[in-house]
């Protein structure tokens, strides 16, 4: 019989040792605090945001950000351009782009080590029930970005695959269309 409690028990600890792991790879290949890592690989896809849209993306408020933002600047990672309106354009430096691609590369063999355990029909089951998942998690906009703040994005469409998290984005969108349309 299935005991859902259970269920969500072991998920819950999977999640938290599998962000433990992530998290420990990400931060020492780049150098930096969580929030840190996550603004590198951000501003790797997206690049030219503000501090206060970076801030929301990797979940800081805005004195928050400014402060991680200037930590990156001092290291070289990140740089600021100016904008309109007073605006500040956050760019990455080639070492930022440097300590990204470490950074991903990082996190993506620590994952594949956790998959390892499993055979690759049950990998690709697993990548299966992942993708339900997640798209379960995509509640309003904004999610994806929050979602998939560390997330190597070219290895999510490769092959022409779709990215759960970004479909359901593009899904939600469209229905809102649609109800205001």
């Amino acid at each position: 019989m299935h005991d859902e409690l259970r269920t969500a028990n072991l998920l819950g600890a999977l999640s938290l040792a599998l962000s433990d792991v992530v998290t420990a790879e990400a931060t020492a290949s780049a150098g930096t605090s969580s929030s840190g890592a996550a603004a590198l690989v951000v501003l790797s896809t997206t690049s030219g945001l503000s501090v206060t849209e970076l801030g929301r993306r990797v979940g800081l408020s805005q004195s928050a950000a400014a402060r991680m933002v200037e930590g990156l600047e001092k290291r070289g990672l990140v740089r600021k351009e100016p904008s309109w309106g007073g605006w500040v354009r956050l760019q990455l430096t080639d070492l930022g782009e440097e300590a990204a691609h470490r950074l991903l590369a990082s996190r993506s063999e620590a994952l594949r080590q956790a998959l390892r355990h499993l055979d690759p029909r049950e990998q690709e089951q697993l990548g299966g029930l992942l993708s339900k998942l997640l798209t379960g998690l995509y509640r309003q906009p904004g999610d994806a970005e929050r979602i998939c703040r560390l997330c190597d994005r070219c290895v999510c469409v490769q092959g022409g695959a779709i990215c759960p998290v970004g479909q359901a984005d593009r899904d939600h969108r469209a229905s809102g269309e649609r109800d205001h349309g």
